[in-house]
């Protein structure tokens, strides 16, 4: 027999009048009419090349091949049934599952880290793997399941991906705690002449948006110091003279730092969440992305 030849309603059918062994009874159950049933069954004899159901003196009886029918029938129907029924609702609680993040590790710290103790604490038994952002692939790693959320710049986002602003960052100016030179907002020429170690998450890089905006104004500063890492930078500001711009969530409770506004406008950027449409409805997802949004 040709698999799709076959009828999903007429399976139905027959595994119904298996049950009933009776063709009105199998009407009622299926809110069908006796002679839609009594059709059905006719399509259904030529289709096996079998009987199926014979007359008897107390409803109709299956030949050899309904009885071998029977239990794999329903089965089959049952596998359908699940696999087309709404997904279970997600519970936290009990949910063995392992969520694949991709951040620098500015953003696991200023985003991941506030909603880690919140998830731990509704989602015991999941885990949580923490990816270094790769930003050229991440369409491509979200595509293949190899992530379920990126948290990205909104530069640059790639646009066939679902996504959430988080929030809009700017820019702070830090250094040690004591740090000589910034025991008050300096003014532009003195920030001009301060030391500056900076992040390049590419390697070697030596401008960023800070430079752009002081160019705007005919102005530069020395970077002294590229480093591959926010958190490297960190320790370099709190046991050296040089300073840095950086994001403000980085060092809101740095107390290691002295944090001050710039003396000029910086443009900031934006933190967004993204997420592939293949995961876009999946409960377990969507509780996650409320997690990180309410966490922040």
């Amino acid at each position: 027999m040709n698999i799709n030849s076959l009828d999903l309603n007429l399976l139905q059918t027959l595994n119904v009048l298996l049950s009933e062994h009776n063709v009105t009874r199998a009407a009622q159950r299926l809110h069908l009419s006796q002679p839609s049933v009594s059709a059905q069954l006719a399509r259904l004899r030529l289709l096996f090349d079998d009987p199926l159901l014979l007359p008897g003196p107390r409803g109709m009886l299956p030949t050899a091949r309904a009885e071998a029918l029977r239990e794999p029938l329903r089965l089959a129907l049952e596998a359908v049934e699940r696999a087309v029924a709404p997904p279970d609702a997600f519970n936290p609680a009990i949910a063995d599952v392992t969520w694949r993040l991709a951040a620098t590790d500015y953003m696991s710290s200023a985003l991941i880290l506030p909603a880690l103790n919140l998830v731990r604490a509704a989602a015991p038994l999941s885990r949580m793997a923490i990816f270094a952002l790769n930003p050229p692939q991440v369409a491509q790693q979200l595509e293949k399941g190899e992530l379920d959320l990126v948290f990205h710049t909104g530069d640059n986002a790639p646009p066939t991906l679902h996504q959430r602003k988080l929030f809009s960052e700017r820019y702070v100016l830090a250094g040690r705690r004591d740090h000589p030179q910034l025991q008050r907002p300096p003014t532009l020429d003195e920030f001009c002449e301060l030391e500056f170690v900076m992040v390049s998450p590419d390697g070697g890089g030596f401008t960023a948006a800070t430079d752009r905006a002081l160019a705007k104004r005919g102005r530069s500063r020395r970077v002294a110091l590229s480093v591959p890492h926010f958190l490297f930078m960190l320790d370099v500001l709190a046991n050296s003279d040089l300073v840095a711009v950086l994001p403000e969530r980085l060092v809101r409770h740095a107390q290691q730092l002295t944090v001050i506004a710039p003396p000029l406008d910086i443009e900031g950027f934006d933190i967004l969440l993204l997420w592939h449409e293949r995961l876009h409805r999946d409960p377990a997802q969507q509780w996650l992305r409320q997690q990180i949004v309410a966490a922040l």
